[in-house]
């Protein structure tokens, strides 16, 4: 009689620069069975030294984290820092919030209307923001606080650093997956004044969606009737976005146990810049 191999634990994280309890990093846990995920745990953490903590324990885990893992290699190159991504991230990591935001705005500034800030590759195909912007969203702050944190944990992060095989750490975006279901309907936000019926019908929709596998990844997320609920009531989205995470971040473990070492993303994926899980490559 053979025994199964035990299921890689999957994780999403829906990241926060600043954590507090009110607004925390949301790790949401589950397991791949073929074409199903099962959403075992949401799991938060109020601060980034625990969540570092966390990221630092030994496991076996493949996990999809929404904050970027590389700048755009036009801005590196321009602001003369070191091209090779690890250089890059130490120098970067180094720098206080306010030697980024000073540099990143004489950047844009020196550039024409229309085309303030660089871009990496994998931005046009996930529809995501520049890494570099400071604001609206915070993403380069998000690089900031977030990507040292799983340096220091060892983690492996595919095309760009070799770390431990059996923490695997990929880039993940939650608004590439939510619009392949709603198109431009918004389903969160952190204002208490624009916590709309019509947001929640829109969680509602998307997470009916994820649950039949109506999404190009081909996935069905099985969840308890608490955990639909518990979804779909939290208005401003985190734990929804670290579940669409989660469900990226299963679809690249699939890719590795079907035999593709670099977890579904693309070969031939600028090792500066990196890219996005599930971003179609052009």
């Amino acid at each position: 009689m053979t025994t199964a191999a035990p299921q890689t634990l999957l994780l999403g994280c829906d990241f926060s620069s600043s954590p507090t309890r009110r607004k925390p990093v949301v790790l949401a846990l589950g397991q791949r069975q073929g074409v199903r995920v099962s959403l075992t745990a949401l799991q938060p953490f109020d601060t980034l030294a625990a969540f570092g903590q966390w990221l630092a324990q030994p496991g076996d885990w493949v996990g999809g984290f929404d904050l970027p893992f590389g700048l755009p290699r036009e801005l590196v190159q321009a602001l003369g820092w070191p091209t090779d991504w690890l250089a890059c991230m130490q120098h970067y990591r180094h720098l206080s919030r306010e030697q980024i935001r000073a540099q990143f705005a004489a950047f844009c500034d020196a550039r024409p209307v229309g085309g303030k800030f660089a871009h990496r590759a994998t931005d046009g195909p996930a529809g995501s923001s520049p890494s570099m912007k400071w604001v609206n969203p915070p993403v380069a702050y998000m690089l900031h606080a977030g990507l040292p944190l799983l340096l220091d944990a060892g983690v492996h992060l595919p095309g760009l650093h070799a770390g431990d095989p059996h923490r695997v750490a990929l880039e993940a975006y939650p608004g590439l997956f939510a619009r392949e279901v709603l198109q431009r309907r918004s389903y969160k936000s952190d204002d208490r004044a624009k916590q709309t019926p019509d947001r929640l019908i829109a969680r509602k929709d998307l997470v009916n969606a994820l649950e039949l596998g109506q999404t190009r990844l081909g996935l069905r997320l099985k969840l308890s009737h608490a955990q639909r609920d518990a979804l779909v009531q939290d208005a401003s989205g985190d734990s929804l976005d670290a579940v669409l995470c989660l469900l990226q971040a299963a679809w690249a473990e699939q890719r590795h146990a079907e035999g593709d070492a670099l977890y579904g993303l693309p070969p031939g994926l600028d090792p500066l810049e990196g890219w996005i899980v599930t971003a179609e490559n052009p």
